[in-house]
């Protein structure tokens, strides 16, 4: 274990494929896709994604506090307590000054735009909601959370597109490192089901209209894909000194022990073909783990299942790695749950690590022959070496890579 590695004591999941990390990863292993019809997406191209089923906001938070709280804030609220809790922490007990909160956040609060805008033009004014503004700013959902746990450590909310669970992190780690804190609740949150993200989305061209097959609809790597599926979640991971951990007689589930950050300067968004900046991403994160690419047993891949991120992906890959390791792709069950899904996956990386299982990727039927990766499919497969790397890319050609190590 590297010197900086900061410790990985709690997980809080919630997501298409279950909440709780027993539940997800039980999911994950089966490679069952989640994806269906989208009430709220009827009558446009795409009509399906992947939804949080049986979400109870009032049951779970209490009615007043939930209707203050926009459905992003909602699942970072649900699955920071739960990080908490399976991380044996009691808020009431710690010293708060020495607890952070930083979460990524990508898409937003697109449901109470829609909702309020529309009063506006509608020349109702007067019926604006007093909370729009705080129900919608992307920093309450660390906000919210550092107020229901007593936090009075730093509190920030980082967007990096798609990267931004990931770097919220890394953001977390370094804190830690610096010796701000002791504690970091680290994750990312989001909510996209809406139909002016999914129209968005699908004029760009990047959805699947597999309408006809939407649990086939997500992809990733597969000769057939035609692009991703929209997804909600939050992934809270609880970022904790070692030594503090220790003294607590905590038992980590894994270790953060290293991370790295790298722009493409290509496209405002597409990828660089090359997977220049992903490559740079991870190379940066292997030299702050102290550790060489034969070190890695195991990539859990952005994957998103568009025509240009597969091939560029596996391009940085292959430039990382002279035989890159067993790669994974989660969006094949969730979706793409944007500013959430370098979190969740960062999860499941550690659930991986400490199962030394790796999920397949589901709905690969065919690999492409453009990608030269060796793909888990089909079946779970060993994981031969404690060591695995979790990436993410965005838009504006944003990449970012996690090394984590087995504890």
């Amino acid at each position: 274990m590297s010197a900086s590695a900061v410790a990985v004591t709690g997980l809080g999941l919630v997501t298409p494929a279950g909440t709780g990390a027993a539940a997800v990863w039980e999911r994950f292993l089966g490679a069952e896709p989640t994806a269906g019809p989208d009430p709220e997406l009827a009558g446009l191209n795409v009509d399906f994604s992947c939804q949080v089923a049986d979400f109870d906001p009032p049951a779970l938070l209490g009615g007043r506090l939930a209707r203050r709280l926009d459905r992003f804030t909602q699942l970072a609220l649900v699955a920071a307590r739960q990080a908490v809790a399976d991380a044996v922490l009691d808020p009431a007990a710690w010293d708060g000054t020495r607890v952070g909160v930083v979460l990524g956040v990508s898409a937003n609060s697109v449901q109470t735009y829609a909702v309020e805008y529309a009063r506006l033009e509608q020349g109702r004014a007067d019926r604006v909601s007093p909370l729009m503004l705080p129900r919608s700013i992307p920093n309450m959902a660390a906000g919210e959370v550092g107020l229901d746990l007593g936090i009075r450590g730093p509190g920030l909310v980082v967007s990096t597109a798609c990267a931004s669970g990931t770097t919220a992190l890394a953001l977390g780690a370094d804190l830690i490192r610096a010796g701000t804190c002791d504690l970091v609740l680290a994750g990312g949150t989001d909510s996209p089901r809406t139909p002016m993200t999914a129209v968005a989305f699908d004029r760009l061209g990047a959805l699947s209209r597999r309408r006809h097959d939407p649990a086939g609809a997500s992809r990733p790597f597969d000769a057939d894909r035609d692009g991703f599926v929209l997804g909600e979640g939050a992934g809270v991971l609880v970022l904790e000194r070692a030594e503090h951990a220790r003294a607590r007689g905590a038992r980590p589930r894994a270790y953060l022990a290293g991370h790295g950050a790298a722009g493409d300067a290509h496209h405002f968004t597409a990828p660089h073909p090359g997977g220049d900046g992903l490559a740079r991403a991870v190379r940066a994160a292997l030299a702050d783990a102290g550790l060489a690419p034969y070190e890695i047993g195991h990539v859990n891949a952005h994957g998103t299942g568009t025509a240009l991120n597969d091939p560029a992906e596996a391009a940085a890959l292959r430039q990382v790695f002279h035989r890159p390791p067993p790669v994974t792709a989660n969006k094949s069950v969730i979706g793409h749950t944007m500013g959430a899904a370098g979190a969740i996956e960062a999860a499941v990386t550690v659930l991986t690590l400490q199962h030394r299982l790796i999920p397949p990727t589901a709905n690969l039927d065919r690999l492409d022959d453009a990608i030269d990766l060796d793909v888990v499919a089909k079946a779970p497969r060993p994981l031969a070496v404690p060591a695995a790397l979790s990436v993410s890319s965005g838009f504006g050609g944003q990449n970012a890579a996690l090394v984590l190590t087995a504890a």
